[in-house]
């Protein structure tokens, strides 16, 4: 799936680098742990979200400070600036319309902040695998002392040839990964940003506190979380959808903090998600089958409609009589169900790539 990448500078003179893929609703996802806007394009971990979104939304997604396609020299990386990073981007992309706002692990805290902020501006609240209160906040003592000795590991290990050190951090995301999906995160770990970073970014997170903000969110608000994660304890998905008013809360039998593609809670969440933003699931599948079953010749002369050619210009491509391409063009609104150019336009770029 294509995407366009973009570069924001905040007032404290930090380049971010954002990226948007796909059609529809508007859906931000807040910086999470770890990402390059390029390099998850091809990873076995992340490529199954990306996908996900890009088909079903105007999806956007950054990079965070300190991260990926994002400045690494920088000063400042407390939860403030996170808020003010999501603003910037916003402003940035330049959305003339609510949107849905995601938030994943300790972006869960960004985007409630910044749905308190802006209640007009965010239209749905997602949460996965979030937490209002981060490691060295919590009154569970073991959950304080395994966060101090994840920092520990993080800070003698990083940077080190030896994946051991970072596997110890990064098998708890997946614990159920394959190795190869576990080795890619391992990489992913030294490619995304700087053991000093990483050390000053965990510090961050584990000081995270917004309880005093979820009784002030005021946009509909959908909760996930997995019900044996490593991350995020079970307990932190439920102080959400608890402190914040009317939220809905979808527990997902899974140890996963990320969802991989193979396991049924993936399903789960794809439909949870798209309900709550008012999709369906089994429609956007059944189109998605219809796009599938095209031929050749049919998804070439979608593919020239989609590029604004006339029955003529489409004629001559093709190498046909204009009356064939209108009898082509009149099968083709049948097989996929739409009756005009338009709306074969819209599913095809709801179910790309065009072949």
């Amino acid at each position: 799936m294509k995407q366009r990448i973009h570069y924001v500078v905040t007032d404290d003179q930090v380049r971010l680098a954002w990226a948007e893929m796909g059609r529809g609703l508007p859906l931000v996802k807040a910086a999470t742990w770890l990402t390059h806007l390029q390099y998850d394009l091809e990873s076995p971990v992340w490529a199954h979200w990306l996908r996900f979104f890009g088909e079903h939304f105007h999806y956007l997604r950054y990079d965070e400070r300190g991260c990926g396609m994002s400045d690494w020299n920088v000063g400042d990386l407390a939860l403030a600036r996170w808020v003010e990073d999501l603003e910037n981007v916003v402003d940035d992309a330049g959305l003339d319309r609510p949107f849905a706002l995601l938030g994943i692990s300790q972006g869960a805290a960004t985007a409630i902040r910044y749905a308190v902020r802006h209640p007009r501006r965010v239209s749905h609240l997602i949460l996965y695998g979030g937490y209002a209160v981060g490691g060295h906040k919590s009154d569970n003592p073991e959950r304080r002392a395994l966060y101090k000795a994840v920092m520990e590991v993080v800070g003698l290990g990083w940077g080190s040839d030896n994946p051991a050190f970072r596997q110890l951090f990064t098998s708890r995301f997946a614990p159920q990964g394959t190795p190869a999906q576990i080795d890619w995160f391992n990489e992913l770990c030294r490619r995304t940003t700087s053991a000093k970073n990483a050390c000053a970014l965990l510090q961050a997170r584990g000081g995270i506190d917004v309880r005093d903000d979820l009784a002030r969110v005021r946009v509909p608000t959908l909760v996930l979380h997995c019900s044996h994660d490593q991350i995020a304890p079970l307990s932190q998905g439920k102080l959400l959808a608890s402190q914040i008013p009317g939220a809905t809360f979808v527990q997902l039998d899974s140890p996963n903090h990320v969802l991989l593609e193979q396991e049924p809670a993936w399903r789960e969440f794809q439909e949870a998600v798209l309900e709550f933003t008012g999709q369906s699931f089994t429609g956007v599948a059944a189109d998605a089958a219809l796009m599938a079953a095209l031929t050749a010749r049919e998804r070439t002369t979608l593919a020239l409609l989609c590029e604004g050619r006339s029955n003529a210009q489409i004629a001559w491509h093709l190498g046909i009589a204009e009356k064939t391409v209108r009898n082509h063009i009149s099968h083709l609104y049948r097989k996929l169900g739409v009756r005009s150019r338009a709306e074969a336009i819209v599913m095809a770029y709801k179910h790309p790539p065009l072949g």
